[in-house]
């Protein structure tokens, strides 16, 4: 899955998710279009998320947390 990113001054805008960088590219025009000409995109691809919890995957790679209250 893809994430069509804009950014345009002070606002970000997250447009998607898209199957496809493709069609997150075909559908840029169209959210362009709403947008200053300084707008700045990215396509960014969306991670899967972890199965394991934080605590296991900090465990896995021998590292330690401390929370202070």
């Amino acid at each position: 899955m893809y994430l069509l990113t804009v950014k345009d001054g002070l606002v970000t805008r997250h447009v998607g998710p898209y199957p496809t960088p493709k069609q997150a590219s075909d559908d840029l025009d169209r959210v362009l279009s709403s947008c200053s000409d300084r707008a700045r995109w990215q396509i960014h691809a969306l991670e899967s998320p972890k199965h394991r919890s934080f605590a296991d995957r900090l465990h896995s790679r021998g590292q330690v947390v401390a929370a202070a209250s």
